[in-house]
């Protein structure tokens, strides 16, 4: 953990692999966590499986498309959030190639209660450094 889940049009494995890192490296440097403990899920969205404004497969006239992002991590403040939104909204937009006002980024924290690795909760492990977290 953290995990991101990133929902967008399908993009060439080049362009992907240089967003892998940009957005690993967003997260270490935002979220003080080892890259390690950082995990990418791109989630291609055809164009028959996304509706805007009521319009399937919609882009407006001169945009790009959407992207949405689910941000799963522990709890972080709201500085590590901005930072982490700032850092990676740049990769994401060039990766799909939209504008960046078209990223999207959710974050949804969790408590170590709400997290369980090997079948058993992260709260029931011994502390350990939010680095590797």
């Amino acid at each position: 953990m953290p995990y991101l889940e990133i929902l967008a049009p399908g993009a060439p494995e080049t362009r992907k692999r240089t967003a892998s890192r940009a957005l690993t490296d967003g997260v270490v440097a935002s979220f003080g966590v080892e890259p390690s403990t950082v995990t990418l899920y791109f989630m291609p969205v055809a164009p028959h499986d996304y509706a805007h404004e009521g319009q399937l497969g919609h882009v407006g006239a001169g945009e790009g498309p959407r992207v949405f992002v689910k941000v799963h991590a522990y709890r972080r403040t709201r500085d590590q959030r901005r930072a982490l939104a700032a850092a990676i909204t740049p990769a994401l937009a060039a990766c799909f190639g939209t504008a960046s006002h078209n990223v999207a980024i959710y974050f949804l924290d969790r408590e170590r209660d709400e997290v369980a690795h090997d079948g058993h909760l992260a709260s029931d492990e011994a502390a350990q450094p939010d680095r590797t977290a």
